[in-house]
């Protein structure tokens, strides 16, 4: 039984990667007290887009046992092309993503944890997507950030690799996907026809966290239905 973290684990993504989790010690963070406590697990409400909430996370890993993995399943949804995005718009984009993304890694490095630590980034950040702007560029640093830190700690037995979803049905896009016009012009962007589930997503973290892929670290793994190399027709 190994001790994964996830942060983010009240939203699709996360509780869907709970369960297939299921047998191992796990250890959830979210925002909101509430949510994240009824999820049945030792939880922490942290905001990770601060200083102050990754210093109470690290205090909260001190009591715990020491970590094999972690997922950061942490994303957003903005679509605006950039002469409509507010600055604030923007930074609350990069703070809820790639800011909480490096806090975390600071995080585990002071640990300090071996094994998997695995990044949810976006089809977007490699894949030029109208009014994407504010996700794609911080998706990009995730990726980016990936690559740098997998180098950095590699000889401390920590591997560093993400995930880049294309469209996926979670609570965050259920308003975009019951628009039945979007929904058919979406999930015919993409070569496999449809649109992703959150076990599609949580299926390959899980993967990732796993000792099955001890030996790849540094990577994005697309899991977008072919949409950001394929062009099926």
């Amino acid at each position: 039984m190994a001790h994964y973290l996830i942060t983010g684990a009240a939203g699709g993504i996360g509780r869907t990667l709970i369960s297939h989790l299921a047998g191992h010690e796990l250890t959830l963070v979210g925002r909101t007290a509430a949510t994240i406590s009824a999820l049945g697990h030792p939880s922490l409400a942290a905001d990770l887009t601060t200083e102050a909430g990754a210093a109470e996370l690290e205090a909260f890993l001190s009591t715990r046992p020491p970590l094999d993995g972690a997922a950061h399943c942490v994303g957003s949804l903005l679509l605006k092309p950039a002469h409509r995005l507010t600055f604030a718009e923007w930074r609350g984009v990069q703070a809820t993503n790639l800011d909480s993304a490096f806090l975390l890694l600071q995080v585990l490095a002071k640990v300090p944890m071996r094994g998997s630590l695995v990044f949810v980034s976006s089809v977007a950040a490699g894949l030029g997507l109208a009014n994407h702007e504010a996700i794609a560029a911080a998706k990009a640093g995730i990726e980016g950030l990936v690559r740098s830190a997998a180098a950095s700690y590699a000889a401390s037995g920590l591997r560093i690799n993400a995930v880049a979803p294309a469209l996926t049905e979670t609570p965050l896009t259920a308003g975009m996907v019951a628009n039945e016009q979007i929904r058919k012009a979406v999930t015919a962007m993409h070569p496999l026809g449809r649109l992703g589930t959150p076990d599609d997503q949580a299926a390959a973290i899980a993967w990732l966290l796993s000792p099955a892929s001890s030996w790849i670290t540094g990577q994005v793994l697309a899991v977008d239905g072919g949409l950001r190399t394929v062009r099926a027709k």
